[in-house]
């Protein structure tokens, strides 16, 4: 989890920190914990883009 948080912060150019808070507030780490047996199989970028996802869906504003 906390790689794929990493990976998130460098895709968007932001802080590791905040990209949990985003992750957090936007559903996307919900969407890991509950999903993680299959996301951690997949590649990061991939997983990168369903986190971004998820968080789009629930008003994030990164793209």
């Amino acid at each position: 989890m906390v790689a794929l948080v990493s990976e998130f912060a460098l895709r968007f150019s932001i802080c590791p920190r905040q990209a949990y808070s985003y992750l957090k507030r936007y559903k996307g780490m919900e969407h890991l914990q509950r999903y993680y047996g299959v996301l951690h199989t997949q590649p990061f970028p991939d997983t990168v883009d369903v986190l971004a996802q998820v968080c789009q869906n629930n008003g994030g504003e990164l793209r």
